[in-house]
């Protein structure tokens, strides 16, 4: 029996294969494309290594492609038909069962089990990080902020790892709520290791969150080698430096950066980064045809069945930003027969029914510019758009878009509450409050729209300096 570098004990391993399981958990923990290779590497060393079979389907399913996951499913059921279970640790059997019930489409289960093995083992950092994802997957705050903290006394500052750890529960503070807190842990992992790219993303949050896009992109500019290249996240964090471009006014900015990063992209993570950010400027008016039109033939192999209803919507958004709502149609379509038949413990069923195609049909409402419908769609959802995953920045898109159709379908009473939430949550948000001002001009209110317009000016002046 050999153990792993936090001494969790492992078997069916070779010496060679812990040695590459070891640097395949230090790559995933720095979201680099190296943790592929280790993995692969440590199965070839001892092909019935079952925490290296376990690794490779946790990231088969992480992209959140419906094509990895199939592979996954293949590859994994393969081992399992050979596998002697009571040879296994109590906690290499978890881990079995853990990453079956992700294999299964059930979120919910996997992330119960793996906050069992951190409670029993708070230093297995594979059950953190791949919880920590599932947190993620399924917009749960809590869980994203408790699962981290709960394991953190457990580690010690000088573990190689300690401020990955650190990294993680910064990002689930700043999910929850603790802007503060979170920037705080956040900058302490990132100095303790400067390419901490999930680190360097945590902070970032809690500047979105605040409204403090100067300081955002201060300090992605202060240290753009240690996340801009060579990860997984190198695109989504240069999507965080675009919407505080976007904040601050300068579109020729955030199309650079779309151009030469986000439209090169292939994967689901980085094809819904370049959706969103799109969208945002969809919702001002700004026709960006074109760049729609790459981006939406790039979607449908990866939406061709249902897996992540997150990425439905981003889909969806590229098709109607296109002009190409026949396709969006036939998406929803397919989605609604998804649901047709029942698919007991498959998390995304119960997404796609309670958030999904919602969100879904708002878009396409939004492109016909049936602004009534879209407020009847959102409205009642708002409050739980979390359930569909995402984070607080990533679902603004849906928050804004309720916003602009209420603005645009003259529900002035909606869009006062709207604007005023907006307002006094993140008063150094110019889009705040150049929402207030287009509330304003609705109610033909002249000297308010010119009030809060002369304020987002103001906050952008601020901020360039």
């Amino acid at each position: 029996m050999t153990t792993d570098q936090y001494g969790l004990a492992m078997s069916g391993a070779g010496e060679g294969a812990v040695r590459h399981y070891d640097r395949a958990i230090d790559e995933l923990l720095h979201f680099r494309a190296e943790v592929v290779g280790e993995t692969k590497a440590a199965l070839a060393d001892s092909p019935g290594f079952p925490m290296g079979q376990v690794l490779s389907a946790y990231l088969g399913l992480l992209t959140t492609e419906s094509d990895d996951a199939r592979k996954a499913r293949a590859r994994f059921a393969a081992f399992r038909a050979g596998l002697d279970h009571a040879a296994l640790t109590p906690r290499e059997r978890a881990h079995v069962a853990a990453v079956q019930a992700l294999l299964d489409g059930d979120f919910g289960t996997c992330g119960r089990l793996l906050g069992d093995i951190s409670q029993e083992h708070p230093r297995d950092a594979l059950a953190l990080a791949v919880g920590h994802q599932v947190d993620f997957f399924t917009g749960d705050a809590r869980s994203l902020r408790d699962r981290i903290g709960g394991a953190l006394n457990a580690w010690r500052p000088d573990d190689p790892h300690y401020g990955h750890v650190l990294g993680m529960y910064a990002f689930g503070l700043e999910e929850a709520g603790h802007y503060d807190r979170a920037e705080e842990v956040g900058l302490r992992a990132v100095e303790l290791n400067a390419r901490d790219v999930w680190g360097i993303h945590a902070v970032v949050h809690t500047y979105e969150m605040r409204g403090r896009f100067g300081d955002g992109l201060r300090y992605l500019d202060a240290r753009v080698g240690d996340w801009s290249t060579g990860t997984f996240f190198n695109v989504h964090n240069w999507w965080h430096y675009a919407l505080y471009a976007l904040e601050s006014g300068d579109i020729g900015r955030v199309l650079a950066v779309h151009d030469s990063v986000l439209a090169g992209g292939r994967s689901a993570m980085e094809l819904l980064d370049a959706a969103a950010l799109l969208w945002r400027l969809h919702l001002e008016g700004s026709d960006q045809h074109e760049r729609w039109q790459a981006l939406a033939d790039l979607w449908p192999p990866l939406v061709a069945e249902p897996f992540y209803a997150f990425n439905d919507a981003h889909a969806v958004m590229a098709y109607v930003g296109a002009g190409r709502l026949a396709e969006a149609d036939k998406l929803i379509a397919d989605r609604e027969s998804y649901l047709a038949t029942p698919h007991p413990g498959v998390t995304n069923h119960d997404m796609t029914a309670r958030v999904g195609l919602p969100v879904c049909r708002a878009l396409v409402a939004f492109g016909r510019g049936d602004h009534d419908t879209v407020v009847d769609l959102l409205h009642p959802i708002r409050h739980r758009v979390n359930e569909f995953g995402g984070s607080h920045a990533q679902r603004d898109a849906v928050q804004r878009t309720l916003l602009a159709s209420a603005l645009r379908g003259h529900h002035h009473d909606l869009a006062r509450v709207l604007v005023s939430e907006r307002v006094n949550v993140r008063p150094c948000s110019p889009f705040n409050w150049l929402k207030q001002a287009e509330l304003a001009d609705h109610l033909g209110d002249q000297a308010a729209a010119a009030a809060a317009r002369l304020r987002a000016g103001e906050l952008i002046a601020a901020a360039a300096h």
